[in-house]
This record gives C-alpha cells, sequence and structure tokens, in this order.
C-alpha cells in the first residue's frame, strides 16, 4: 500500500508539471495601451503647420490655462484618467503655481472645450473665452501590461483561488506639459513626467488592480512634471534674460525687452536719481 501511494504521489507531480508547462504555453502577455498627442491636437494636418506669428509678447503677471488635450479619434475613454481624476491632476498643478508672483491666475480648462484636432482655432476660442493667452497642454501616454505564465497556472492548479497572486502586472506612465503662447503661435517650454508601477494581482480582482495602478501611474508622473515645471519655469526665464530679441516683456503696464530691469528695480533707481537732484539743489 505504502509502495502505491508513493508511486501515485511520483506520478502526480510528474502530471501537475506536465500540464503546468503545457498550459503556461499558451499562457502570454495582455496588455492595453492609451495615448494622447499635442501634435495630432495642434498640427492635425502634419503637411500644413501653423508659423509662428511674430515676437511672444509676455503680459506680466501672466494669466494662464492649462488643460489635457483630447483623445485621439477613434481610440476610446482611457482606462482611469476620468474627467474628474484629469481636474484632480491638473488643480495639482495649478496649485502648485498659484503663489509665484509672475502668475496673476492660472485656469483649469474642462476637456469639453477642446475639440479633437481643434488646433490653435480652437486655442483662439478659449483665450477669448478665459482671458488667457499662455496654455499649458498636457497630454499622456500609459501602457499596461499583465503577465498570464507559470505564476498564474501554479496558481490554478495546485492553491486555488483567492490564494496567491498570480499576474504580475507592468505600468508605464508618461505625461508631457507643452506650454504655449497663443498669440504668437510659440512653444516656450515643456515639461514631461514618467512613473513605473509593478504589482501583482489574482484574476478575480485583475482589473481592480489595474485601474488602481493606472490612477498611480498618472499621480507619480505628474508629481514629477510639476518638478520639472518648475526647472523649466527658471531656465526660461533665463532664456527671456539672455535673448531679448525673441520675447518682449510686459510687466504693471510697462513694455520691455527680456533683459531689462524688472519694475521693482527701475522704481528704485528712479528714487535715487531723484533723490541725488533733490539734494544737489539744495546744496546750491
Amino acid at each position: 500500500m505504502t509502495e502505491s501511494r508513493a508511486v501515485f504521489n511520483v506520478l502526480r507531480r510528474v502530471f501537475l508539471f506536465v500540464l503546468t508547462i503545457t498550459v503556461a504555453g499558451c499562457g502570454g502577455m495582455q496588455g492595453r495601451h492609451t495615448t494622447t498627442s499635442v501634435v495630432d491636437y495642434l498640427y492635425p494636418n502634419q503637411k500644413d503647420p501653423v508659423a509662428e506669428k511674430g515676437t511672444p509678447v509676455l503680459n506680466l503677471p501672466m494669466s494662464v490655462g492649462i488643460a489635457f488635450v483630447p483623445d485621439k479619434p477613434g481610440q476610446g475613454p482611457a482606462t482611469a484618467l476620468t474627467e474628474g481624476k484629469k481636474a484632480e491632476l491638473l488643480d495639482r498643478v495649478a496649485e502648485h503655481f498659484r503663489a509665484l508672483d509672475y502668475i496673476k491666475s492660472i485656469e483649469i480648462i474642462p476637456s469639453a472645450y477642446l475639440t479633437t484636432q481643434g488646433g490653435f482655432e480652437n486655442l483662439d476660442q478659449i483665450r477669448t473665452m478665459y482671458g488667457v493667452e499662455t496654455i499649458a497642454l498636457v497630454s499622456y501616454d500609459q501602457a499596461q501590461f499583465t503577465d498570464e505564465g507559470m505564476a498564474s497556472i501554479l496558481y490554478w492548479t495546485i492553491v486555488g483561488a483567492y490564494v496567491v497572486p498570480a499576474e504580475k502586472n507592468s505600468t508605464s506612465t508618461m505625461v508631457d506639459a507643452v506650454v504655449m503662447h497663443i498669440p504668437s503661435r510659440k512653444m516656450l517650454f515643456r515639461a514631461p513626467g514618467v512613473s513605473q508601477i509593478k504589482g501583482l494581482s489574482t484574476p478575480v480582482n485583475l482589473s481592480e488592480e489595474l485601474r488602481v495602478d493606472s490612477e498611480k501611474g498618472f499621480t507619480a508622473a505628474v508629481d514629477e512634471m510639476i518638478a520639472n515645471l518648475d526647472a523649466g519655469l527658471i531656465a526660461f526665464r533665463e532664456k527671456v534674460k539672455e535673448s531679448p530679441e525673441e520675447y518682449q516683456v510686459v510687466q504693471s503696464g510697462q513694455s520691455s525687452g527680456g533683459g531689462a530691469l524688472d519694475f521693482p528695480a527701475a522704481v528704485l533707481i528712479a528714487l535715487l536719481l531723484a533723490g541725488g537732484l533733490w539734494w544737489s539743489r539744495r546744496r546750491d
């Protein structure tokens, strides 16, 4: 009896091993991919891009718009990037920059106001509606993959349901903010953000885990994008100072080139000159 049981156990292990290898070969990589494009939105006809219209005039403090560009035609909705999630992410960005002294206001533009492949004609409408001349257009690219290999089969054939995570999930996300000056049709600067989320799930809760990983991926990528926007703004301010022929800055009703003195410094110099003139006349 003992020998028969030992033979049975050996055969059982061999059977499970062969079954695992055989069925695992039928498994594979499954995934879903969603993406939007600033280029597709601004230049729907790539053979005829919109040319720049002269030197950008930057009115300080600035009123800035921020919006996600529309989904590509025929792609359908994103995995977890609902309109509510978009608004939440854009508010994170806006809140970070509202305290800057050269930002007058940041308007969050709902996606419904941006038309698919609307281009600069659509941006001109937004400029009129919201009173913004500069807008940050945010696009994204997210890919999610699920590896249904041997782990999944071992889960089903040996352990049983609801016990051992089986799928290996991977979520790669990139967001990209392109800051455009609407009247001149010129890109001022851009700032990307990327994230990589990895996790495990059971087949039963796979959809829920993918949705959660998708949201985590967007949040992490936007956090990195915010940091890069900070760096991009600093670099852009230096560029304006170093290349006054490329940009015209209008601050508090005063027009100047990018390399000119700031308004407070000009006031200080004027006061010093006035004081010197008064002292000179008093001595006379």
